[in-house]
């Protein structure tokens, strides 16, 4: 049975806010969303054809690496093309059914990016403070392990929340202050009391955000820590330098998150909305690809056999 709506003989509609711009300023923003979105494909896809094609890239750290380009993959897929449909069409209008799955499968992908970077985070506190004991510590068996629960809590939290908002009352016809059927805006956009359900949230973030967070932020204390045992700069700047690139998907990640969901203006969290969807996806490749010696030597591999060919 479907959540209470006022309307007992239908389900609400929702009406997705997005930009307000005219005809013109539409067919920019489709431009440049339909860009970047090619762009984060493009980049994704490319880490994970090299990952899977080179058999050096065949370890724990391209493993997740992998696993992260997927996501962004996902990720990207459940919100802009909507977004290009509006800014095409300028039909803001998403069904009810449409607009839980959405809010279904972005919580899904940003719940498992949680999990999947602090499993990072653990790889590179492995390969740095343990390097001798790093391939037995960080087995195949290991990384499933890793990445597997990621996932499934990720699932389970998502249809949880899911859950609640489908019991939420709504008017019907909701105006959703956003690009994409987002939790806050759906709670906002909610005429039922959402007390109970933001306590919930809270104490749903510090389990999926702050234990994430706590665990990275432990990793790299300790790594820290033992960088300075290193007595040549060069040598700890070395060291160092292969956790910039998830030190910088890490920042803006949960940066971004942290400044959506604690403004409460409404241009404010389009911002940061297309930040958190857009920015580490299509940074991801980027950081991971300039800053990696053997991404660049497996780029410039296949790219000579296939001229070769």
């Amino acid at each position: 049975m479907r959540g209470p709506i006022i309307n007992d003989t239908s389900d609400p509609t929702f009406y997705i806010f997005a930009f307000p711009i005219s005809a013109y300023e539409r067919i920019i923003l489709l431009t440049v969303v339909l860009l970047i979105y090619l762009l984060i494909l493009t980049g994704n896809l490319l880490i994970i054809s090299l990952i899977c094609l080179e058999p050096k890239l065949h370890t724990s750290m391209y493993f997740f690496l992998c696993n992260l380009s997927i996501l962004d993959i996902l990720y990207v897929s459940t919100t802009l093309p909507k977004l290009i449909y509006i800014s095409h069409t300028g039909d803001h209008v998403i069904s009810y059914t449409g607009c839980l799955a959405q809010l279904y499968l972005y919580l899904l992908f940003c719940d498992t990016e949680d999990f999947l970077l602090t499993a990072m985070a653990i790889d590179r506190y492995a390969a740095i403070c343990f390097p001798l004991h790093y391939t037995q510590i960080m087995s195949k068996q290991f990384c499933v392990l890793l990445a597997f629960p990621a996932w499934f809590m990720a699932s389970v939290n998502a249809s949880s929340l899911t859950y609640l908002v489908h019991n939420l009352l709504f008017s019907d016809l909701v105006e959703i202050k956003n690009f994409f059927c987002d939790l806050k805006a759906l709670i906002i956009g909610s005429i039922s009391d959402t007390t109970s359900l933001k306590t919930f949230i809270l104490v749903d973030a510090v389990l999926m955000g702050a234990i994430p967070s706590g665990l990275i932020f432990t990793s790299y204390v300790c790594i820290i820590y033992t960088v300075l045992k290193i007595k040549t700069s060069h040598g700890r700047w070395k060291t160092f330098s292969s956790c910039s690139s998830h030190i910088t998907i890490v920042v803006l990640y949960f940066g971004s998150a942290m400044c959506l969901y604690l403004t409460n203006s409404a241009k404010q969290d389009l911002v940061f909305s297309m930040m958190l969807v857009t920015l580490v996806p299509i940074l991801n490749p980027l950081v991971y690809s300039l800053r990696n010696k053997d991404i660049i030597r497996a780029v410039k591999r296949h790219t000579k056999t296939r001229c070769l060919l």
